[in-house]
């Protein structure tokens, strides 16, 4: 090979910016990949602070870096995670993304010259490809993950999660003495209503139903589909009488407003067990056991109503 190649002969094909910069954070150089997506040539920057051609850089954070390279005399990084993009330049994917300026990794390295340091190297490297795709595999799993704990006819927990969550308040009522309460609740003669209208009624039933209490809890209440037409409630940092009152405008909810099925009014009514932990339950699932008593005394003593063992002893 003769003669020598000039350096910017390499830098001007990369896929990737490179800029050059003085201490004084003046532009130096820049190659022909960050001509082009700045629009600018170089003779037109060259000898301007960083920030009147880049005005969206954030000024401070972006001294503190450089700062720490002439201090260190060692090279420091900032990704596309941390930043999404420190230079607004456009990107020329074919692809949507959430932003229209390319991703970014950016290295900041020493200049030296003859065993002095004299400025900064900027590398800029494009992205976008890498964040997209990433981007997309976060919200795949995202999705994935909320189908593991999501009922996928009612949209509300299911019975695994349920459980789990459950275990988890649990355990924090014990360690900090707290309440807990638990209701579980059966829509009444399911099975007649399903026999007579269909599984399709049966199943807006089931949704109207998850519906309309989901929009009486608060935002730390667990709710979740058990099984079948059984549904149940976690209320952390609820005493009985606070669940009690929870659990009547639950019954009221779901039997005061029949729902339009091909035309005709269809009623529907449940019956509901309530229990709040106490000393002799050592598991969550012996919480659980007696929420499901109360609830199968309510079914035995006429349904529609709510059913309390411990303390109480009663149905109203």
């Amino acid at each position: 090979m003769n003669g020598e190649i000039e350096l910017s002969q390499v830098t001007d094909q990369l896929n990737s910016g490179i800029l050059l910069l003085d201490l004084q954070l003046n532009i130096v150089s820049w190659n022909r990949f960050l001509a082009v997506h700045v629009n600018q040539k170089l003779e037109d920057v060259k000898g301007k602070l960083i920030f009147d051609v880049f005005p969206e850089l954030p000024q401070r954070w972006f001294e503190r870096k450089v700062a720490s390279v002439i201090q260190l005399g060692t090279p420091t990084y900032c990704s596309w995670e941390q930043r999404h993009h420190l230079f607004e330049l456009p990107h020329t994917r074919p692809i949507t993304t959430d932003s229209h300026f390319m991703a970014q990794n950016c290295s900041f390295l020493p200049y030296e010259q003859e065993g002095k340091l004299v400025g900064i190297c900027v590398l800029i490297e494009d992205v976008t490809d890498v964040c997209h795709y990433q981007s997309q595999l976060k919200e795949t799993m995202k999705q994935l993950e909320l189908a593991n704990r999501i009922d996928g006819l009612t949209r509300i927990y299911n019975r695994k999660y349920w459980e789990e969550a459950l275990g988890k308040e649990f355990a924090r009522a014990q360690r900090y003495t707290s309440e807990l309460s638990l209701i579980m609740f059966d829509l009444d003669h399911f099975k007649k209503l399903n026999d007579n209208y269909g599984h399709q009624c049966g199943d807006l039933v089931l949704i109207e139903t998850a519906s309309r209490v989901s929009s009486l809890l608060r935002d730390a209440d667990v709710f979740g589909r058990y099984g079948g037409e059984e549904f149940g409630i976690v209320l952390p940092q609820t005493d009985q009488i606070g669940a009690l009152e929870v659990a009547e405008r639950v019954r009221a909810a779901i039997s005061n407003s029949p729902i339009i099925f091909e035309g005709k009014k269809i009623s529907f009514s449940a019956s509901v067990g309530l229990a709040t932990l106490n000393s002799e339950h050592k598991r969550y699932e012996d919480l659980i056991s007696e929420t499901d008593s109360a609830l199968y005394r309510a079914k035995s003593s006429g349904r529609d109503q709510i059913c309390i063992l411990q303390k109480f002893n009663k149905c109203s």
